[in-house]
């Protein structure tokens, strides 16, 4: 029982980063509309694309953070250094809530993000070992369970508070989740040392290793192709399928439905195998956002393509995961960390391009057809990848 209430609380920190990551794509118009009131008024694209920073500002701070805190960090005891990260991600979506300008608000997502990645990294570590070894991939999609399960519950939540009290009532709301975790870790989750053998040095040798390097390659570029969808389906929603903002919520319910069922079904086969659970993610991903372009303009093919583009995502998330602890060797603290720099930085990607099209005039739309290249770009880094462990193996 103590384990499982560990596990539950190292999820719902998950459950809160989730909420603050995806909440502000359900709410960009609404940002743009208060934080850029002169720009939004004059073209309201534009402003809404710029606003896609905020999503940038994040994940950047992810990929600056992560390595950075598990390299630092990795001899510390895992329950304190939670605890701090924790108390962290308190402080940066208070700020986010508070903050006056658009600049200020961009440097809190910033600030707000730099435990993100050491979080999910240093919580799959401990879940991995209570669950025990031949289980360790259920125990990272049980951690990444709470993100997903965020996109059914707390985003589309969010956004509706959001939407209805007021874009900074959403990172309120995050705050008082994090809060909730906080205490709920330090009652539940128990005593790890950190890795009394690791060092800068030994931490760092994970930039040495060529796979290490083409997983996380093919985290970035992957789900680059997914968030140059979801950064921007408030407008495909209203704009493009010419709904009521009121069915944003229940689309990013869709997408989050989606990803739980991926996420757990993820963790049961990469068990199994982790590069076929790779394979089938990386291939899903290309196919779900390029149905996604084709269909989204009805309300059927919008509902039935976002669960699909959720439902892939989730599938890479543990397998990728799985992949960087395999192939880090002895610098898997870093390693479990450095997964989600990738993955966010890949939101970077896929927010930046996504709103490069939007700008160029190509449409709301245009970002899935951007999503298909990426894609297709990561299927050929797996492959590679793959290509390169069969060389190893005969050499």
């Amino acid at each position: 029982m103590r384990r499982w209430l560990a596990i539950l609380a190292l999820a719902l920190g998950g459950f809160g980063i989730g909420v603050t990551e995806f909440v502000t794509m359900g709410l960009l118009p609404d940002i743009a509309k208060d934080l850029l009131p002169a720009q939004f008024a004059a073209d309201a694209a534009d402003a809404t694309a710029s606003t896609g920073l905020l999503v940038s500002a994040y994940a950047l701070g992810v990929v600056v953070g992560a390595p950075t805190i598990a390299a630092l960090a990795a001899r510390w005891p895992r329950k304190r250094l939670l605890i701090v990260l924790v108390t962290v991600f308190v402080i940066g979506n208070l700020a986010t809530a508070i903050l006056p300008s658009f600049g200020l608000v961009l440097l809190a997502r910033f600030v707000s993000a730099l435990p993100h990645g050491a979080y999910f990294g240093i919580a799959s570590l401990v879940a991995a070992s209570l669950m025990g070894p031949d289980k360790r991939a259920r125990g990272v999609a049980f951690v990444l369970g709470g993100l997903t399960i965020a996109n059914i519950v707390g985003v589309p939540f969010g956004t509706f508070l959001g939407q209805s009290f007021g874009w900074r009532s959403a990172y309120f709301l995050v705050a008082v989740i994090f809060v909730v975790t906080l205490v709920a870790i330090i009652v539940t989750v128990p005593f790890q040392p950190g890795d009394p053998r690791a060092t800068l040095k030994n931490e760092l040798s994970a930039f040495t290793r060529l796979q290490v390097w083409l997983t996380l390659l093919l985290g970035s570029i992957g789900f680059g192709g997914i968030f140059a969808v979801y950064t921007y389906v408030a407008p495909v929603v209203t704009d493009v399928a010419h709904l009521p903002a009121s069915t944003v919520p229940f689309v990013l319910v869709m997408f989050g439905v989606g990803m739980t069922i991926g996420n757990f079904a993820a963790g049961w086969f990469a068990d199994r195998s982790v590069k076929l659970t790779l394979l089938v993610g990386v291939i899903g991903i290309t196919l779900a956002v390029l149905s996604f372009g084709l269909f989204a303009h009805t309300a059927p093919g919008l509902f039935i393509t976002i669960l699909f583009v959720g439902l892939f995502a989730g599938t890479c998330g543990p397998a990728v995961q799985t992949r960087l602890m395999d192939v880090s060797h002895n610098a898997q603290s870093i390693a479990a960390a450095l997964n989600h720099s990738a993955l966010n930085l890949g939101n970077s990607l896929g927010a930046f391009l996504g709103g490069l099209a939007i700008a160029a005039g190509l449409g709301y739309i245009s970002p899935a057809f951007v999503g298909v290249l990426l894609g297709l770009l990561g299927l050929v880094v797996l492959l590679s990848s793959f290509a390169v462990d069969r060389r190893r193996a005969r050499s």
